[in-house]
């Protein structure tokens, strides 16, 4: 009944904690003499880059950093200068973080034995994206079609890449598709889009741990961590919210379930990631 799943990339299938945007960010901000936090960075991840740095320009703390050390106000003339230095930072972030999180590649293996069409969308611009695409096919994940900030007129939350995607596959209704996201912005589009949506709570950009430290937490403190991040998913009207794409099956499960209910993307089947962590 399902017929396609439609992937994020950093947080989602490739760079567990989706640390490799806030490294290039910070890094570029921080070249420019306007220092930005972590947590600047990650309340718009999973927008197209630029859309991403202008998003950070309309916090007043940032604001405030950039008049002081600019003399201005920033606006899309130093968005424009910064994507100049963030292209190459976030192409070399990208690819050093491009190993797949466990549990992506026997997901994707598992779909697509299973006659369900594969596909991904992603912040990143085609640049960007270039060496992650070719370090996860050497790992064996190569979805059918990759879309690409810039492929279409506007990035997330708008739901253009999705529908391009669906078109680049030749499946609809949306009705019959997933999309899996990392951040609440991806969870928006994929409503918009009409299809279903889960939203991954452990391995990306809400809880922003790397795989060593995720690892590290004690059984009791990731069912925290995960019960706290769950919640911007279940604002954003996710479908299902689970740990990491390695619980996938579960959560289509219960997608399946609900379509042959006659139930439709929207209908709150919420699965709590804390039960999966």
């Amino acid at each position: 009944m399902i017929k396609a799943v439609f992937f994020d990339w950093a947080g989602t299938m490739v760079d567990f904690g989706s640390r490799a945007p806030v490294i290039a960010m910070q890094a570029v901000f921080d070249a420019a003499g306007v220092p930005v936090t972590e947590a600047e960075v990650r309340a718009h991840m999973g927008k197209a880059k630029r859309e991403h740095v202008l998003a950070m320009f309309e916090d007043p703390d940032v604001q405030h950093r950039w008049l002081t050390a600019k003399g201005k106000q920033p606006g899309p003339l130093d968005a424009d200068h910064l994507m100049i230095g963030l292209e190459p930072a976030m192409t070399e972030a990208a690819a050093k973080a491009s190993t797949l999180i466990p549990g992506a590649l026997d997901v994707f293996q598992a779909l697509t034995a299973s006659s369900i069409k594969v596909g991904s969308s992603t912040g990143y611009t085609p640049t960007m994206m270039t060496e992650v695409a070719r370090r996860a096919h050497a790992q064996g994940y190569e979805p059918a079609t990759i879309l690409c900030a810039g492929d279409t007129s506007e990035g997330r939350p708008a739901p253009f890449m999705l529908w391009q995607a669906m078109i680049n596959l030749g499946v609809w209704p949306a009705r019959a598709c997933v999309a899996v996201d990392d951040a609440p912005v991806g969870i928006h589009a994929g409503r918009e889009a009409g299809m279903w949506t889960v939203g991954l709570a452990g391995s990306g950009n809400e809880l922003g741990l790397d795989a060593e430290a995720y690892s590290a937490l004690s059984e009791a403190e990731r069912r925290t961590k995960l019960a706290k991040a769950a919640e911007a998913f279940v604002v954003a009207r996710a479908d299902v919210v689970i740990a990491t794409v390695a619980d996938l099956p579960s959560a289509l499960s219960i997608i399946a379930d609900a379509m042959a209910q006659g139930l439709v993307p929207g209908s709150n089947i919420v699965l709590d990631a804390s039960i999966t962590g």
